[in-house]
Order: C-alpha cells, then sequence, then structure tokens
C-alpha cells in the first residue's frame, strides 16, 4: 500500500519565519500603484485647490456641469457666474473645473 502514498514528510517545507522574497511582490505591487494612482492624483487635488483658491472677479471659467461664465462675485464656498446678458448663477467654488483663458466668451 506504500506506492500509493508517498514517503514525502522529511521533504515538507519548515514553518517558521516568513522569507523576505515572499513580501517583495506585495511590495512591488505597493510602490506601482503609489507613483501610477496616487502621487498623480494628489499632484492633481493640490492643483485643483490652488486654482480654486485664486479665483478673482472677473476670470473666465468652465464648471464640472460645462457652463461657460464669467465671475462677478466671489463668496467663501460660492461664486456668482455671469452666463449671458441678464443671466447669473450662483455655483460651488469647488464645483469649478477650468479657468479659461481671457476673451473665451466674448459675448458674455
Amino acid at each position: 500500500m506504500s506506492f500509493f502514498i508517498s514517503d514525502a514528510l522529511a521533504a515538507a517545507p519548515a514553518q517558521g519565519q516568513p522569507d523576505l522574497m515572499s513580501f517583495l511582490p506585495l511590495v512591488l505591487i505597493f510602490v506601482v500603484f503609489y507613483f501610477l494612482l496616487i502621487r498623480p492624483q494628489t499632484k492633481r487635488a493640490k492643483e485643483h485647490k490652488k486654482m480654486v483658491d485664486g479665483l478673482a472677479k472677473g476670470d473666465e471659467v468652465v464648471t464640472n456641469g460645462g457652463l461657460l461664465g464669467r465671475i462677478t462675485a466671489v463668496g467663501e464656498n460660492f461664486v456668482q457666474l455671469k452666463v449671458a446678458d441678464n443671466v447669473e448663477v450662483k455655483v460651488q467654488k469647488q464645483a469649478v473645473a477650468t479657468l479659461m483663458p481671457k476673451g473665451t466668451g466674448k459675448e458674455l
């Protein structure tokens, strides 16, 4: 009956300290995620915060909803945009996606 059961008890790996090489793939995956996902996202968030903090009256902006307008008033949390003649909307500062070059919305 011993030909069905292998005698490999002596070759079993010893249970003890984990090998450093077993953690290497996990560390490499974390490093790749940091440089490809985490770092660029934090950089983009810092740039957006800097842009939002620097908004001033007269800047032309595009919101996350795609609204193009000129800032007529800046508050602590909100900005007022002129989107057409006699049409002004109030949006959150965080909703401003892009600061456009002057003269983009000439008809405003």
